[in-house]
């Protein structure tokens, strides 16, 4: 559920309709191409959470794998990620709230919302999972009618439907703008998909690590499978690829518009309620991932040690503060100084973290599998497939997302805002190296002068 928390969001809800629209019922295999990609991400993270649970994850894998620039790398990228997704998110659940309830603006209502999400990321993470678990479920029951309404009106048994299955290759056909749009259609869509690895860091704090993070990485594919295959390959059948309404709000966006011709009542606040439960959800996720991220930095040397203090329920308080002070002030500026563009810039430059990561989760298991015994490989608790061969396939297929993104405007800005981005941080990296060299030189004095 925690893996579903971080993922469904208005990305499939509003997003999947653009997705439709552009490349047909071809769509289907944008995302289950993305889909298996982002699993076999998982897989090979799971591979090394399960044999030394972590709660920095992949950070903490890069480190020992690829080395200390690595994990300062893709661990302060995740971090900066999930500080744009807490300010978005925000900013839509104040705006959503603003509209309910006009007695206080936007940025009060965003800025309450973080209040009140931080207060049950503070309680301990048990709170954290049951307030995901609860939230996840309400996208997840909403999302299962979907799936069961729409699989009967397909077919021409609910009231008032027609059998509708040849909708997939009417209409100019199953790829009316080519199968290439369809993979093209895959940078669209891999970025829905990101937020998976939650599972596994919040495997690391589990009573039974290995278990918890063996169940999250094999079983994710079949929730990805169904409820974001399933459901656009509903919304293709159901709905004519061209007669599908440009999603540009929740009023018209693919879900409320198939809810609507189910004949159900209320369709478009019920689907504004699922909306924001999704959104707050997804808030929820961003503080857990964000805090434990920055802590993890901390511990590292990669941030101030202040950072890497936990309280005795075991959060990391002042990585959790520090993290939601990034979301707030990205949210203030989105009300204070909306022409500013640095909101957008927040928003854009954030947009190849998930590639960054990804790619580094392939290399580092490629590593850390190369400095194994035979009997530590045999040993594993969970095992990668056709070890190298899919990580390179991984690794191909993002360069590709990179090409495809860098063929169309909007891709362009992202991938130079990241870059701009990451630079920063390789710029900042050899101050960061010399602090790092002196904790150690101290640590060794420590150490010689204990035993003397």
């Amino acid at each position: 559920m925690i893996t579903l928390g971080g993922i469904i969001g208005a990305s499939l809800f509003v997003g999947s309709g653009n997705v439709i629209r552009s490349v047909g019922p071809a769509a289907v295999i944008s995302y289950l191409i993305g889909g298996l990609l982002v699993f076999l991400a998982m897989r090979m993270l799971g591979e090394m959470a399960a044999a030394r649970p972590a709660i920095g994850s992949f950070m903490e894998y890069a480190r020992v794998g690829l080395g200390n620039w690595a994990a300062y790398l893709v661990g302060w990228l995740y971090w900066y990620f999930w500080v744009g997704v807490l300010a978005y998110e925000a900013v839509l659940g104040g705006e959503t709230m603003h509209a309910w309830f006009s007695f206080l603006p936007s940025w009060a209502w965003s800025l309450l919302l973080l209040l009140i999400f931080v207060g049950a990321n503070l309680i301990s993470v048990r709170t954290f999972g049951e307030v995901e678990f609860w939230l996840a479920s309400v996208k997840v029951l909403a999302i299962v009618v979907f799936l069961g309404a729409g699989l009967l009106y397909a077919f021409g048994l609910w009231p008032n439907s027609t059998f509708s299955i040849p909708n997939l290759w009417e209409h100019g056909g199953f790829a009316p703008n080519g199968f290439g749009v369809a993979f093209t259609g895959v940078a669209l869509v891999i970025f829905s998909y990101f937020g998976t690895e939650i599972a596994v860091m919040a495997s690391a704090e589990s009573e039974d690590p290995a278990k918890g993070i063996k169940q999250a990485t094999s079983t994710v594919i079949w929730r990805i499978l169904l409820f974001f295959v399933g459901a656009v390959l509903i919304i293709a059948t159901i709905v004519p690829w061209d007669e599908l309404p440009e999603p540009t709000n929740v009023a018209n966006a693919p879900f409320t518009y198939v809810f609507t011709l189910f004949g159900l009542p209320g369709a478009a606040v019920v689907m504004q309620l699922v909306i924001f439960t999704a959104v707050i959800s997804v808030l929820n996720s961003g503080l857990y991932s964000a805090s434990r991220m920055f802590s993890s930095l901390a511990a590292q040397g990669f941030a101030p040690r202040l950072f890497a203090k936990k309280a005795s329920n075991g959060v990391p308080v002042m990585a959790l503060i520090a993290s939601t002070s990034g979301g707030v002030i990205a949210t203030i500026v989105n009300f204070a100084a909306p022409g500013s563009g640095i909101f957008d810039f927040i928003m854009n430059s954030a947009g190849l973290v998930a590639l960054f990561v990804y790619v580094f989760i392939a290399l580092t298991q490629m590593r850390l599998r190369q400095k194994m015994t035979p009997d530590e490989v045999a040993g594993l608790k969970l095992k990668m497939w056709l070890h190298p061969w899919l990580n390179i396939l991984l690794i191909v297929a993002i360069a590709g997302i990179l090409a495809v993104m860098l063929s169309s405007e909007a891709g362009r800005t992202q991938v130079w805002t990241s870059l701009i981005a990451t630079g920063a941080l390789i710029i900042c990296w050899p101050f960061v190296r010399r602090s790092l060299a002196k904790r150690s030189a101290q640590q060794l004095e420590s150490g010689a002068a204990a035993e003397g």
